[in-house]
């Protein structure tokens, strides 16, 4: 990182550490983690990958998680893994993930944008590559049909957001940004008040007449709609092709170096795990709902999960130009000095996959490993 922003970068991660800044709620909430391994049994005469005894795989109980939650569910990873056994470790927050890998608890993680670019600029690009995608889209604006009729109707009102600074919070306010709107990031007030609101408790608020709406990630939008709520905007219209990156596949640098096979794997799993949720999309809701019981303990009702489903993109591709727009959109709203993402990618190996599976490859938007 160049000396001469080292400085101005430390004091805007201080921020970052201190909210914790763009710590993507669409992947849970608090800081727990707990086991989620599978039972699922090694093939007979399977050999270990790079002499490994596991892969520890970290990933959030939530839809948005799906590659990971039907890789799991459905035992893409542990085949591809031979002998090595795939080990899941479930996370209710973005920076404990990190902490997680930072700390080698876990190898690879499906996690959030906001979160790897802190966990990316925190190190000085030392801890971890974000070598995948997994999803795109899934978060709209849910309003109170009978306060809020058109977008211009948001004014004056109560709108949550999960968290102050993560992702679908700094979306929000660009919005309001481009609609000429004043609202101070820090408190919320302004044109229209921001209310940073657990998605845990943000439906019953909801529900209570103490909020007028929501910008918030799946299944907790469509969790209001069940509540009365109207949707007022899909967040994927503001996008170029209506994608946003949600969810990306990262790796500790350390582990990426020492156990390339191990990493080809689980990225080849990942790339037939989508395969496979695309071309079979009920089977694949209904194994991601099944893991999500078990790891959660309850699964999302039928008016919860469909139209959640169907607003969820599966996909290899990182889009990781939307995550330097998204960076920006935080810079823009005063949450974060401009970061350094230069090499936050490394997609050979993903490429690789790709070209093998007769796919085309996909674009680090440069921001690629040199």
């Amino acid at each position: 990182m160049p000396a001469n922003r080292s400085s101005a970068l430390r004091r805007g991660l201080a921020v970052a550490a201190a909210l914790p800044l763009l710590a993507l709620a669409a992947c849970g909430y608090g800081s727990e983690s707990k086991d989620s391994s599978s039972d699922q049994k090694v093939a007979a005469g399977s050999e270990k990958i790079d002499g490994l005894d596991s892969v520890r795989i970290g990933y959030f109980g939530n839809l948005t998680h799906a590659t990971a939650l039907v890789g799991n569910q459905k035992g893409f990873f542990q085949k591809e893994l031979g002998a090595t056994k795939a080990q899941y470790a479930t996370f209710n927050a973005g920076p404990s993930e990190i902490e997680a890998l930072n700390a080698g608890s876990i190898d690879i993680g499906w996690i959030g944008p906001s979160p790897a670019i802190n966990g990316y600029t925190k190190s000085d690009g030392k801890s971890l590559k974000i070598i995948g995608g997994s999803a795109s889209g899934g978060v709209k604006l849910v309003v109170d049909p009978d306060k809020i009729k058109s977008l211009k109707d948001v004014k004056g009102k109560r709108i949550a957001t999960p968290q102050l600074g993560n992702t679908q919070d700094v979306a929000f306010l660009n919005w309001i940004a481009d609609q000429g709107w004043k609202v101070d990031a820090q408190s919320g007030k302004g044109d229209v008040t921001v209310v940073r609101s657990d998605n845990k408790v943000t439906p019953d608020a909801f529900k209570a007449g103490s909020l007028d709406g929501a910008w918030v990630p799946e299944p907790t939008a469509s969790k209001l709609v069940a509540e009365g709520g109207k949707v007022l905007l899909d967040e994927a219209t503001l996008w170029p092709d209506q994608k946003f990156v949600i969810t990306n596949i990262i790796v500790s640098q350390k582990f990426l170096k020492e156990h390339p096979k191990a990493v080809e794997a689980v990225l080849k799993a990942s790339v037939e795990t989508n395969k496979w949720i695309n071309a079979n999309p009920g089977e694949a809701k209904a194994a991601a709902n099944k893991q999500l019981e078990l790891d959660s303990g309850k699964a999302l009702p039928a008016e919860v999960l469909d139209p959640a489903w169907k607003s969820i993109q599966i996909t290899d591709d990182p889009l990781a130009s939307t995550l330097d727009t998204e960076a920006e959109h935080a810079v823009k709203a005063g949450l974060l000095e401009q970061p350094d993402l230069a090499g936050i990618y490394d997609l050979t190996i993903l490429n690789k996959v790709l070209e093998a599976a007769g796919e085309s490859p996909v674009d680090a938007a440069g921001l690629g490993t040199s």
